[in-house]
């Protein structure tokens, strides 16, 4: 079969195969001008692929037949390297026990480099599918001559070339046989790769490759990163992100403390930093006490006096106002649908701010030597930090290099790697390399918090109380405004412009007659702290008012609420789906929700005080939907209104699964922080800075209340989608509902408190 193409673009390329060294090297790569194919494939058989191609060289295959895959996306827990290698090492044939991964440092022939969205299967199958199946054909054409014999007779698996009995290992054909080749775009596109019923690897049973690392603590994580001679920095955070000034530095009291060295305060042209200062000393236990000592006079910024109770009082007049905000969705009349109701009915929802809390907290290790800023950290964007240290820094981005590690947590907030600026600031002003670590408490500080957010929903029935209309307004703070402004989509309308990583949800697959969605950006809230992407982003809020109010509508109503939205989920008109990621579009959704609905006995007797609910997702993207349903099963206590979750059932469809054990602990890990955002996680803006700064009083899911999980995989053979962040979006709104099914009581704000 051929595969379908994506995002991700392979035109003006060339892929080419040849020797570099001893080994086989497969690359996507432009001929510069002047240079024909033929011409390029002499080259790169003579070792000069590093002088004449670009960007990026997928796999190798040494002269002992070990396949080395290089990743370019993070390591954080998902197991994305074991994943990815396997669609290569699938398509080639390859021996899985002789398979490695290196995840590779930033450098511009990997192209954009970026982990995040559930984007890494997604954006890498169509890609490295073809690469493994060009390498392929050029190890079976080579190995045919080597053993004389047709390449249609032969075979690549195991590691070998195999024609009848006759074989020969790619080892060998590396070494005697001639592998040097080129494919065009359009020969790629083309290229057959192994149709589901052939592949040996993807979806089966296999070890992962990044684990044995992690149990016997060879694994290196940004905090294990050390330089000969490095300082400790710690970070002195200033009272607001924005506009806060440092006065003055008293460092008296430091000068006592063995190790310090000084206190430096920090100037950053890109303004990423603000009113910062960090206290330098040889060992962090002496850079601890150190900053304790230190006393900084801040003026602070003009944010210092914004509470959580603002932001949300902004957020919901600006979601009143019909006026304000970029339409996301506009099908139908809903203004019309509204004037001609027999009634209508208005419910807001809101979320509190919440915080990452990654087991590791950030840090930077960052030497500057012969103009070249070297940065060891782990981080999910490189491809985003860069510019920003390049500003900061007043250099070029290629004299900088961040060096890859494993990420003890990223969950969106490393994305945008903005500790490494006041390290990199730092080390150059010191001429030593510094390694900048945050303590808890600095950390939370420092977060890219999810913002806050309110959701108003107006809906409108006719005569016979049938559904009419609904109309959807979201206000938050946009991460993508603040770090990524290429990526704010227009309004459909022409007019405006909308964060889509702030509402993805709500331009959901129901058929509504008349369906209208505005994003509105919380000012407030973007000039008081750094909205960030914390895992499931936007859907993570728009789907706890979406799934909830779709419950109230049921309920008003007098449906059954799976019901009411399989009458919904018809996957009529746009809704119907389109080949290649979208394939059956609200039917596949539909099937997952009556699969979760059979499977949790829906419907079924339960005690006083018990109650189920259930609550669909298409996912992070409407582009990128993984079907996802979810049934909670809830008990509630009359006395003390404590919440306890029992089970929480989820089908997901998303397609091909193409490492299982990987998809399945991302299912597990995103359900329970969706259990945890929805009955546990949250804190508050006071004094324009967090609340909630450590683990004694932020206080997300114990192990304690984990509930009983039941996950299910739909079969599939369909293209491969996100599995990270999408099973975490339907947990709250399914908690929600099941509450209301106990209780009686309508939820309408994160996290739960009744």
């Amino acid at each position: 079969m051929v595969m379908p193409q994506h995002t991700q673009s392979i035109s003006r390329r060339t892929f080419l195969a040849g020797t570099v060294g001893t080994g086989l090297v497969m690359s996507l790569g432009t001929v510069l001008p002047g240079c024909s194919r033929e011409e390029a494939a002499s080259d790169i058989a003579a070792g000069g692929a590093s002088k004449i191609f670009s960007p990026a060289v997928w796999f190798e295959i040494g002269s002992d037949g070990h396949v080395l895959v290089n990743i370019a996306k993070a390591e954080m827990g998902q197991h994305v390297g074991t994943a990815l290698a396997r669609i290569v090492a699938d398509e080639l044939g390859a021996d899985w026990g002789k398979v490695s991964i290196r995840h590779v440092d930033s450098d511009p022939k990997w192209g954009y480099m970026v982990t995040g969205g559930s984007w890494s299967l997604w954006t890498s199958f169509t890609m490295l599918s073809q690469a493994g199946a060009a390498g392929r054909t050029v190890l079976v054409d080579a190995g045919a001559k080597l053993l004389g014999v047709e390449p249609s007779a032969c075979n690549a698996t195991g590691g070998e070339v195999v024609a009848g009995d006759k074989r020969i290992s790619f080892a060998d054909i590396v070494a005697k046989g001639d592998i040097s080749r080129t494919f065009s775009a359009e020969e790629l596109a083309a290229m057959p790769v192994k149709p589901a019923a052939e592949r040996q690897l993807i979806g089966k049973a296999t070890r992962a490759l990044d684990i044995p690392a992690k149990s016997n603590g060879t694994a290196l994580y940004g905090l294990d990163a050390e330089l000969p001679g490095m300082v400790y920095a710690h970070p002195m955070i200033p009272p607001t992100r924005y506009g806060s000034t440092i006065r003055s530095i008293d460092d008296t009291a430091a000068k006592d403390i063995p190790g310090y060295v000084q206190t430096l305060a920090l100037n950053d042209p890109s303004n990423v930093i603000q009113g910062w200062a960090v206290v330098v000393a040889e060992n962090f236990p002496s850079a601890m006490k150190a900053a304790a000592a230190v006393k900084v006079d801040w003026e602070a910024g003009p944010t210092a006096g914004v509470s959580e109770a603002d932001i949300l009082a902004e957020g919901a007049k600006l979601a009143a106002d019909p006026a304000s905000g970029a339409l996301v969705v506009n099908d139908g009349d809903v203004a019309a649908a509204r004037a001609s109701a027999a009634k209508n009915h208005t419910a807001t929802y809101t979320t509190s701010t919440a915080l990452h809390f990654t087991l590791e907290p950030q840090n930077a290790l960052v030497e500057y030597v012969d103009g070249v800023f070297h940065i060891h950290a782990g981080n999910q964007w490189q491809s985003l930090i860069l510019p920003a240290l390049a500003q900061a820094l007043a250099v070029p981005e290629t004299n900088i290099v961040i060096h890859q590690y494993y990420l003890g947590g990223g969950f969106g907030r490393r994305l945008f790697g903005d500790q490494m600026i006041p390290a990199a600031l730092a080390a150059r002003e010191l001429g030593r390399p510094v390694k900048l670590v945050f303590e808890r408490e600095d950390d939370s500080r420092f977060d890219c918090a999810r913002s806050a957010s309110v959701a108003r929903f107006d809906a409108s029935f006719d005569d016979k109380g049938a559904l009419t209309g609904i109309e959807h307004a979201a206000a938050a703070g946009w991460p993508t405004l603040a770090m990524a402004s290429g990526f704010l989509a227009d309004g459909v309308d022409g007019n405006g412009k909308f964060d889509p990583f702030a509402v993805s949800g709500a331009d959901h697959w129901y058929t509504l007659p008349n369906h209208r969605v505005r994003a509105i950006n919380n000012d407030l809230a973007q000039r008081t702290f750094l909205p960030g992407w914390l895992r499931a982003v936007g859907s993570g809020w728009i789907g706890w008012g979406v799934e909830c109010f779709m419950d109230e509508l049921a309920a008003m109503t007098g449906e059954d609420p799976v019901a009411f939205r399989l009458a919904r989920l018809d996957a009529a008109g746009k809704n119907a789906g389109s080949a290649p990621n979208a394939v059956g579009g609200a039917a596949r959704l539909a099937a997952a929700l009556r699969d979760v609905a059979e499977r949790s006995g829906w419907g079924k007797e339960l005690p006083d005080g018990e109650g189920m609910g259930v609550a669909v997702s298409h996912g992070q993207e409407r582009g990128m939907p993984t079907w996802t349903a979810c049934v909670a099963h809830v008990a509630v206590d009359a006395a003390s209104k404590k919440v306890t979750v029992k089970k929480i059932w989820q089908t997901i469809d998303c397609g091909t699964v193409v490492h299982p054990d990987g998809a399945m602990a991302q299912a597990e890990g995103a359900t329970l922080w969706g259990l945890s955002l929805a009955l546990h996680e949250g804190t508050a803006i006071a004094d324009g800075q967090v609340k909630d700064r450590n683990l004694n009083t932020y206080t997300p899911l114990r192990m304690a209340d984990v509930p009983e999980l039941d996950i299910r995989f739909m079969p599939s053979t369909e293209f491969p989608v996100g599995m990270g962040e999408p099973p975490l979006i339907a947990v709250p709104p399914a908690v929600g509902n099941a509450v209301f099914a106990a209780t009686g009581k309508r939820i309408r704000d994160l996290p739960i408190r009744l």
